[in-house]
């Protein structure tokens, strides 16, 4: 598996809600990073839904955040018919193990030093 990192979600002043998903895939992964993509972008049409940051290293390691705006849009998220399905996928293909953490954003700072 390769390295894959996606940038930096651009969020709004908190307060807002972040899904904390981490991973530990199997060696053998076929169809996992084809159906990662159809999630992202499906999650990223979800009302509610406010950007989204991954990373998984060769060591098939990974973490996922994806941040909304509610705890209702999560939980509409979470009950979306084919997130469900990928859900099922993951726990009887892909993962060794996972855990899902939810935590509520108050503060976020941070810098933004690229060059224009």
């Amino acid at each position: 598996m390769n390295k894959s990192t996606r940038f930096i979600a651009d969020t709004p002043e908190p307060p807002y809600y972040a899904v904390i998903f981490t991973s530990l895939l199997f060696n053998e992964v076929e169809g996992y990073e084809e159906m990662a993509q159809e999630m992202t972008e499906l999650a990223s049409q979800q009302p509610g839904f406010l950007g989204i940051e991954t990373s998984r290293e060769s060591t098939l390691f990974g973490i996922t955040v994806s941040y909304w705006k509610d705890e209702a849009s999560i939980l509409a998220w979470k009950n979306n018919a084919d997130h469900q399905w990928a859900q099922k996928l993951g726990i009887e293909k892909w993962y060794q193990s996972y855990t899902l953490r939810i935590a509520k954003v108050e503060r976020a700072h941070g810098a933004d030093k690229k060059q224009h």
